[in-house]
């Protein structure tokens, strides 16, 4: 009886079907809803950059060839974002095991690093504007393509952030957030051309530098992110709610470790149980089915557990090592 596991596959949001093709259903349908957010984006974005890049060059504004260049970067990161979403619908085989989720964490260090180039990029022209100042034409240019930038922008990352939370993409929601940084350094736009107007020819620069600093803040919360995923982290009230649910079931006197991890956009989950030494196998094994029931009803996104039964102490200890394995030497 000690040592008995049991894995069910359970999705949300189906809590009442016990068919493994549901779980599948569940997880292509987030794929294709965060392919559906990143062609958005790319459509959004690219149309955004192209105004911008046109109305920078035509008025030398370095701050919207900044905010260009960043909107730009942020609708290239749809690419291995995608690609993530379609190598994570693969099924599980003998090599990925746990199937091929993680590519969107991997994608979201690509998000990370686009985001790193583009401020380095935008910083760059805008300490080169401040060692060889120019006078910026067609303000009004400049300051319909900042209003453009913010609008576009917004509308992207509230779509992104939404998406990414209900499908539980960490990648998305990085990718979000950067955009949502891209609207408000684009409105940031319209100061630089406030100042050109004024006759202070340093402040399109100035502008400049502070897009650069927006898009490293925006970085360092993204990367926290992503690497809180990468080291499989997860909220502590999940972990809460998990065993709570397992306290729950009748028959169960105790708990031991309970491990919840992220596998792309679905929870996967590992428990042990205490429970009573005279229960048949059977008995035993019928106990671990409602365990995990519990969790996947208890845990949103949860998709898998495997639930470890042990028994209360009698005798020796069960986990103990045979004698012909205690030697040493």
């Amino acid at each position: 009886m000690d040592g008995n596991r049991h894995t069910h596959t359970h999705p949300h949001p189906y809590p009442h079907s016990h068919d493994a093709g549901d779980k599948v259903d569940a997880a292509m349908e987030a794929s294709r809803d965060g392919m559906r957010t990143l062609w958005l984006s790319l459509g959004v974005l690219g149309a955004t950059t192209v105004v911008q890049a046109v109305i920078s060059a035509l008025s030398g504004s370095v701050a919207l060839l900044g905010d260009a260049l960043h909107n730009a970067a942020d609708a290239l990161t749809a690419v291995p974002l995608g690609i993530a979403f379609v190598f994570g619908r693969r099924a599980a085989n003998r090599r990925y095991t746990y199937g091929y989720g993680r590519a969107e964490d991997l994608a979201g260090v690509a998000v990370l690093v686009v985001m790193a180039a583009s401020s380095a990029l935008a910083a760059y022209e805008a300490v080169d504007r401040l060692l060889h100042p120019r006078d910026v034409t067609h303000l009004w240019a400049v300051t319909v393509a900042a209003l453009a930038g913010f609008a576009g922008n917004e509308c992207v990352a509230r779509y992104r952030i939404r998406t990414g939370r209900r499908i539980g993409s960490a990648a998305l929601v990085a990718d979000g957030l950067h955009a949502r940084t891209d609207g408000f350094t684009s409105l940031a736009v319209l100061l630089g051309a406030g100042g050109a107007f004024l006759g202070w020819r340093l402040a399109d620069p100035v502008i400049g530098l502070f897009i650069t600093a927006a898009i490293l803040l925006v970085l360092k919360d993204a990367a926290r992110e992503v690497g809180r995923r990468l080291m499989d982290c997860v909220e502590p009230e999940l972990v809460d709610s998990a065993e709570s649910a397992l306290r729950s079931v009748d028959g169960v006197r105790g708990i031991g470790q309970v491990r919840i991890r992220w596998v792309g956009h679905v929870l996967r989950a590992e428990a042990d149980i205490v429970v009573d030494p005279h229960l048949t196998v059977v008995q035993a094994h019928r106990l671990a089915v409602a365990a995990e029931h519990a969790l996947i009803h208890a845990v949103p996104r949860l998709t898998a557990a495997t639930v470890h039964t042990d028994h209360t102490p009698v005798g020796v200890d069960p986990h103990a090592p045979p004698a012909r394995h205690g030697a040493t030497g």
